[in-house]
């Protein structure tokens, strides 16, 4: 059996209810998970912070790739301390150099702003040349995990590198690993060493208007949040089914 943390990200109210009607044991808040997580609203934060789970916000302004400008830097800082005063537990954060290595000089801002509040590395690890130097850039920066598939799309692809990380993590930091992560694959992360998971457990949205889908409010591909996908990861991790 398993004690594996089981981290949920949503990117609505409906998808932060069902996360902890399932048993998530964290919160990953976004805005728009289609493109990979926003920075949430103010709303959606105060909302969360009243969760019985720890709340992570994710603290990116734009799509796209996370080289970011000084301006956008600042507008983090800014996103980060409205986490702060929500009274969440921590942020999700990641910045890139044009070589795709970790920017440490904006990490170092970014965490030095964060100051008192948790710390996830976002996939913008999965990115670098060389795994075992970012590793040791995060560990010296104080991050306490770093969300990572492997470098691959799905993290069931990228067990083999997942496994070299978490060895050479040593427990220094939590390594955590992330997209496509379902109750069927879960235990492929126990067993090369993973102590926290995360997922979506979503499903597909159905359009129940087709007005909304021919305004582009709604369109093909878009997920929720599923308490039964949460339940049932949650209990494939601790080895119940």
């Amino acid at each position: 059996m398993s004690d594996a943390i089981l981290e949920i990200c949503v990117d609505d109210a409906a998808g932060l209810a069902a996360a902890i009607e399932g048993g998530a044991d964290r919160i990953e808040l976004c805005a728009a998970l289609s493109v990979g997580g926003l920075t949430p609203s103010r709303g959606l934060m105060a909302l969360a912070a009243g969760s019985p789970v720890p709340v992570y916000a994710m603290i990116r302004p734009r799509a796209g790739d996370f080289v970011f400008s000084g301006r956008e830097v600042d507008i983090m800082c800014v996103d980060i301390e409205a986490a702060r005063e929500a009274g969440l537990a921590g942020v999700v954060i990641g910045a890139s150099l044009s070589d795709g290595s970790l920017d440490r000089e904006i990490l170092r801002r970014l965490v030095d702003h964060a100051s008192g509040l948790g710390l996830t590395l976002h996939r913008a690890f999965d990115l670098v040349p060389d795994f075992r130097v970012a590793t040791e850039t995060a560990i010296d920066l104080g991050f306490e995990r770093i969300l990572t598939s492997g470098g691959t799309p799905r993290a069931v692809d990228g067990l083999d590198a997942l496994g070299e990380v978490i060895a050479n993590a040593n427990g220094r930091i939590a390594v955590m690993p992330g997209s496509g992560v379902t109750a069927e694959n879960a235990h492929q992360f126990i067993a090369i060493g993973a102590r926290e998971l995360h997922a979506s457990a979503s499903v597909e949205i159905v359009p129940g208007e087709e007005k909304l889908a021919e305004l582009g409010y709604v369109t093909a591909g878009m997920k929720r949040t599923d308490a039964a996908r949460v339940a049932g990861l949650k209990a494939a991790i601790a080895g119940r089914r």
